[in-house]
């Protein structure tokens, strides 16, 4: 299994995000696309991005009937993205239906992965606003085991929750962990956080890294920072 660090391409439109990219001169990064961006471009922008050498991973996070999700990730399917996911929330069947429409005529697919819940969401977020009263963990453990039964490769999840999700799951199940920070960093928005070395240590696959690392004053140092903090001789 290659761990790797995902750059989270937040921007506004391509020109933002070419002027970003023009940056990497050696490396090719891993790069998630999502809703910002590829409702601003539309599927043209991974096609694009695919050219230039870049993996992709498709951060859409579907989450509808079984059919019209079946429907849909048969459409993505086709853009030869590395990676794409749903809502564990959406049920086992949703998720199997995904995984489904998903597949190609020749058996090949993207990685699949399913969101237990967001990171900027707490507990007390979890149990007032969405009136789920068990503990955020055991949530997230639930969903994760939904996802696993589902045929699914993984889950995206807290880093903090990613050694249980293996526990629970088994070690190749992958786990992608967004809230990823430098120790001297600001958290933003993101209430359940690590760095990166503390993400590998605890069973983080892939971590997903957006402002650390596009708006810092020298992206490009950043991402090798984080690169090296998280997979080390690694890569």
């Amino acid at each position: 299994m290659n761990r790797d660090v995902i750059i989270a391409c937040d921007f506004n439109n391509k020109e933002e995000l070419y002027t970003f990219l023009d940056r990497f001169t050696e490396e090719k990064p891993f790069l998630k696309i999502g809703m910002e961006l590829f409702y601003a471009e539309g599927p043209e922008i991974v096609r694009e991005i695919k050219a230039r050498g870049h993996k992709i991973f498709l951060d859409l996070k579907l989450h509808d009937i079984p059919n019209t999700v079946k429907k849909a990730m048969a459409v993505l399917s086709r853009l030869d993205v590395d990676m794409c996911n749903v809502h564990a929330g959406g049920t086992i069947a949703m998720m199997e239906a995904g995984l489904e429409g998903l597949t190609r005529p020749d058996g090949t697919r993207p990685l699949l992965i399913a969101v237990t819940q967001l990171t900027s969401t707490s507990e007390e977020r979890m149990q007032n606003d969405l009136l789920i009263d068990r503990p955020l963990d055991e949530v997230v453990m639930h969903y994760a085991a939904n996802t696993k039964i589902a045929g699914l490769d993984g889950v995206v999840c807290s880093p903090l929750e990613a050694g249980k999700v293996k526990d629970v799951c088994g070690k190749d199940f992958l786990t992608v962990t967004p809230g990823v920070r430098f120790a001297d960093g600001d958290k933003g928005d993101q209430v359940r956080i690590t760095t990166p070395a503390k993400a590998r240590e605890i069973g983080s696959d892939y971590i997903v890294v957006g402002r650390p690392i596009t708006q810092a004053d020298d992206p490009v140092a950043a991402y090798r920072r984080c690169v090296s903090e998280f997979l080390g001789g690694e890569k």
